[in-house]
């Protein structure tokens, strides 16, 4: 039995689904759970308040203008979810080991892995974003073990050759 990739499920599902997902009252995914959009001109700014997401726009708003601004706030939480996540799991690694804090960066690659980890830049996908908090700390804790540690001081094996 062929067990199928969940990541690249998710991939596909967005690039099969019909534009017409983008409206009021229509669900994205956030930390696992549903938000519902509501188009909202009483908010300068995209604001969630419980399951429910206010997003600055008229009520005829394209489609488009709505995936742009529901997107545009999806990415905006993954990057500060995600940098403090990282944050918080290297200073819990800095005490024992030399680990230098990584750049950061959101990817929107379509295919490929949730993360990718070269030299001391963490590049993670803005989807995760859409995955329950488990999930994502998980996949950040793996990350963060890829990276390389910091060579401040001379390894003590080395100095023995």
């Amino acid at each position: 039995m062929k067990l199928r990739d969940p990541q690249r499920g998710l991939f596909e599902s967005e690039a099969a689904a019909p534009a017409s997902r983008w409206h009021y009252g229509a669900a994205i995914d956030y930390l696992g759970s549903a938000l519902r959009l509501k188009l909202d001109t009483d908010y300068r700014q995209a604001m969630r308040e419980g399951d429910v997401l206010h997003l600055p726009l008229p009520p005829d708003a394209s489609m488009r203008q709505i995936q742009d601004a529901a997107e545009s706030w999806l990415r905006r939480e993954a990057e500060v979810l995600f940098s403090r996540m990282v944050a918080n799991e290297i200073a819990g690694k800095t005490e024992r080991l030399a680990c230098k804090t990584p750049t950061l960066t959101l990817s929107f690659s379509l295919r490929g892995s949730w993360t990718k980890v070269e030299d001391h830049v963490l590049r993670l996908n803005w989807r995760l974003i859409e995955q329950p908090l488990s999930v994502i700390d998980l996949t950040l804790r793996r990350a963060v073990a890829m990276l390389p540690l910091q060579q401040d001081a001379p390894d003590l094996f080395s100095l023995a050759s």
